[in-house]
């Protein structure tokens, strides 16, 4: 099958400096899987926007953090915290949406041992994906009790601190929260972690952001033109033809083509150079 030939072939071509560019490397900081876990939670739920901005948001909240990600965690103060990122600020979310975020992976870990353990309560692992799982899971975050951060209980009317946590039964790609999934539940691999236990890589859902949606477009594995759950699962079923253990395994790989290599689909010169020219038909469009 060409499509996988091509689509391995682009895999394997996975690269450091891929990586670099990608909040992903904020995790392979630390060597400890408990760090590694708060790192990721941390990462992916500020991953929206551009490339550069989200690295320099991420930069400036793990500067803060020291060496442990999770030490950090176990002994945090709201009251201090509150103070210390005040001036935080990355595109809709400010810094009670991060001091939150912070106390909520406490909360989860005060109760559960871990974020993976706390996640498994809303896990079937006969389910064919997560999509339970992430209605379960992101209401149970947002229902922990937030006064020492909001000094309201429920969140305040017109917080976005809720975006940091979206779920498939509003229809949300859930792009962030897919990502910290692949992130953590593929296999290391050199760029993604393998450190949780009892979600299959078959059950995950790609994330889809513009550069997925677009390139998955164009290779025929959606007809869908929102960018929404449905889509998501529509790119999933495609891709499980390819890979039924691990379907999200291209999923690095296919959004670096928009991310670091600057595909839009409307370049011919880097159409004809691009690792999928073989079956993108894009490739031909972009000549004429």
């Amino acid at each position: 099958m060409e499509e996988k030939t091509i689509l391995d072939r682009l895999y394997a071509a996975r690269s450091p400096q891929h990586l670099a560019n990608d909040p992903l490397s904020f995790c392979h900081r630390y060597s400890d899987p408990a760090d590694r876990e708060i790192a990721a939670v941390i990462a992916s739920a500020f991953a929206y926007g551009g490339i550069k901005i989200i690295l320099r948001t991420l930069e400036s909240i793990f500067s803060e953090l020291g060496p442990s990600p999770r030490s950090y965690v176990e002994s945090f103060s709201p009251v201090r915290a509150l103070k210390t990122f005040s001036g935080f600020k990355h595109r809709f979310n400010d810094g009670r949406d991060l001091v939150a975020l912070l106390w909520g992976i406490r909360l989860m870990i005060a109760d559960a041992g871990s974020v993976n353990a706390f996640f498994l309560r809303y896990h079937d692992t006969a389910a064919k994906d997560v999509t339970a799982a992430l209605n379960g899971y992101s209401s149970a975050v947002l229902a922990l009790d937030y006064r020492p951060v909001f000094k309201s209980s429920p969140l305040p009317a017109g917080s976005y601190f809720p975006f940091l946590f979206p779920a498939p039964a509003a229809g949300s790609a859930c792009k962030r929260l897919c990502m910290f999934l692949r992130w953590v539940v593929r296999p290391a691999d050199g760029i993604d972690l393998g450190i949780w236990r009892g979600v299959s890589p078959s059950q995950l859902v790609i994330p889809v952001d513009t550069h997925i949606s677009r390139i998955c477009s164009y290779l025929g594995f959606t007809g869908r033109k929102s960018a929404d759950w449905r889509m998501a699962q529509e790119i999933t079923t495609a891709l499980r033809q390819l890979d039924p253990a691990d379907p999200v395994k291209y999923d690095f790989s296919l959004a670096h083509l928009g991310i670091s290599e600057g595909c839009t689909g409307a370049d011919p010169q880097r159409c004809l150079s691009c690792a999928i020219k073989g079956i993108c038909p894009q490739t031909g469009r972009a000549a004429t």
